[in-house]
């Protein structure tokens, strides 16, 4: 878990921004004992998690498909080629829904934006991140490889049961 306090300070204002102003349908299932915090969250997320990443077509069409995902200071890392129709969505319309969803015990679901990381120290860290877990950089998996943060601006997470959940994967947060 490499997230700063201030990151994980503000995840969890956007959780609680976003649990509070849900409707009264999304609230009574993701009741106030089936929410995570932030700092849950960061335990909970680390390595390689397989996300639906939903995008928009220029007709207004919604397109989802699984991208890994890497959980690394307070949201979400995911790549792509360059040369797929996701890179073509993201370039245009880079709004973006974002699910991981863990059977039944585990879910966090965001809208927001997805932001090409550009060259400097937080794609090199991107990167190295990437290449610890993976062995290889994903820079050197083709021409054209693109990494994005998502930017969220809406975010709930849900466990079923919560308490279990934490206890049964060691989170003490």
């Amino acid at each position: 878990m490499d997230d700063t306090e201030a990151e994980l300070d503000a995840l969890q204002e956007l959780l609680d921004r976003s649990h509070a102003r849900a409707t009264g349908h999304l609230r009574g299932i993701i009741t106030d004992d089936r929410t995570l915090t932030a700092r849950q969250l960061a335990q909970l997320l680390t390595g390689m998690k397989v996300l639906s990443v939903a995008t928009v077509t220029a007709g207004g069409e919604p397109r989802i498909s699984a991208l890994d995902g890497h959980f690394l200071n307070g949201t979400w890392t995911f790549g792509t080629s360059g040369t797929s129709a996701k890179a073509r969505h993201l370039e245009r319309r880079p709004a973006v829904s974002v699910a991981h969803v863990d059977g039944e015990e585990l879910a966090l679901f965001s809208h927001g934006y997805a932001d090409r990381i550009p060259a400097g120290p937080e794609l090199d860290a991107v990167d190295a991140h990437w290449t610890a877990h993976y062995g290889s950089s994903p820079f050197s998996w083709g021409d054209d490889i693109r990494l994005y943060r998502m930017r969220m601006t809406w975010a709930v997470a849900y466990a079923f049961k919560r308490d279990e959940l934490l206890r049964s994967r060691g989170v003490t947060a």
